[in-house]
């Protein structure tokens, strides 16, 4: 047994969150241009961007030698994968822009918090990933957040149908998220590709087939850039943060995308500060603080087993190559490798090597 003592992998909360920065800026661009674009369309749109522009980075790749350590999709990953992207690719985006056409930007990006409180609940009960009481604490104040943004206290409190769409299309990402963890082992850019075509062609046609008729060159552009930044770079970066800190954590921190996004729409749309806008705003700055400074450590169990995905020989792979080779620390690969029995104590998070149950 060993026992020793590392920061908590800030790589992963360092991805977490400039994904969540990057999709964040969707919501009140995606406002704005619901306004020369069929909200169906609009989704299909922004998955074809993150789909072309990923094609055209690997392709790239592939084009001038330059060699990715990134290990290559398999057959066996494909369920999972459609699975993914019939949720987050497909029904989640349709939902959001058809409740986003009802719903002031501004508040419907905090109320994009929901997906992370749905990732987190789908992982710990359907999944089996661990938490604890300060996570929980955490997401009860992200809930309360966003119950008080979806309710009209004008007249007669009604819940606003536009926000039970948005709130139907985090319930689609929250399931995305986590079938996408499954997968998170293999190249986040491949992933990411796949899932923003298949998305694209299927939410483009179907708009087709709905009447909707392509925007001019420039809008349907702007679209697809916005798309391959927030949904296509920001799906890359939110892969490799699931490698290192697991589904219901990289959602929690992916919730400041909200929080972009508002602030955004209030200074682009000139949409009002409201009291219960800035309330609900405190409530799930709150809730994302208590998830950004939890401290996870115990001994645990690392049960044998083989894999392939990207690497380098630190503490949990001290393998020895076919050819008798050791590569020094630091260098990445990939390769099929096996991990033998160990038991020892450290700061983790349920990354690829520790979902263990608790």
């Amino acid at each position: 047994m060993s026992s020793e003592s590392k920061p908590m992998p800030m790589r992963g909360v360092i991805y977490a969150l400039t994904a969540s920065l990057l999709f964040g800026i969707t919501t009140p661009f995606a406002k704005s241009l619901l306004e020369q674009i069929s909200p169906v369309l609009l989704a299909g749109l922004f998955y074809l961007g993150s789909g072309l522009g990923l094609g055209i980075y690997l392709l790239t790749g592939k084009l001038t030698q330059r060699q990715s350590q990134e290990a290559s999709l398999q057959k066996k990953d494909l369920p999972a994968l459609m699975a993914a992207v019939l949720c987050g690719g497909i029904i989640a985006p349709v939902c959001l822009m058809l409740g986003l056409a009802t719903t002031q930007a501004s508040s419907a990006s905090l109320f994009l918090n929901l997906e992370s409180v749905l990732t987190a609940v789908i992982a710990w009960f359907i999944f089996k990933e661990n938490f604890d009481r300060r996570l929980l604490i955490g997401m009860l104040v992200i809930v309360a957040g966003g119950v008080l943004l979806s309710v009209n206290f004008s007249g007669q409190i009604t819940v606003s149908y536009g926000v039970l769409l948005i709130a139907l299309a985090c319930l689609g990402w929250g399931f995305d998220n986590n079938f996408t963890r499954m997968v998170s082992d293999a190249n986040p850019a491949q992933i990411a590709c796949l899932k923003g075509l298949v998305a694209g062609v299927t939410n483009v046609s179907l708009a087709m087939l709905l009447g909707a008729k392509m925007p001019p060159l420039h809008f349907a552009g702007a679209a697809m850039f916005v798309g391959f930044l927030g949904y296509g770079v920001s799906l890359t970066l939110f892969v490799l943060a699931l490698r290192h800190i697991g589904t219901a954590r990289t959602g929690a921190y992916f919730s400041l995308a909200p929080f972009a996004g508002a602030l955004i729409a209030l200074v682009m749309l000139r949409e009002p500060l409201t009291i219960q806008f800035a309330t609900a705003g405190i409530l799930m700055g709150i809730g994302l603080w208590l998830h950004l400074t939890e401290d996870h450590a115990h001994e645990h169990e690392h049960l044998p087993m083989e894999h392939d995905h990207e690497h380098e020989h630190d503490e949990h792979h001290q393998h020895v190559h076919a050819d008798g080779s050791v590569l020094p620390p630091g260098v990445k690969h990939s390769h099929l490798h096996e991990h033998e029995h160990l038991v020892h104590s450290h700061a983790h998070f349920p990354d690829t090597h520790h979902r263990h149950s608790h």
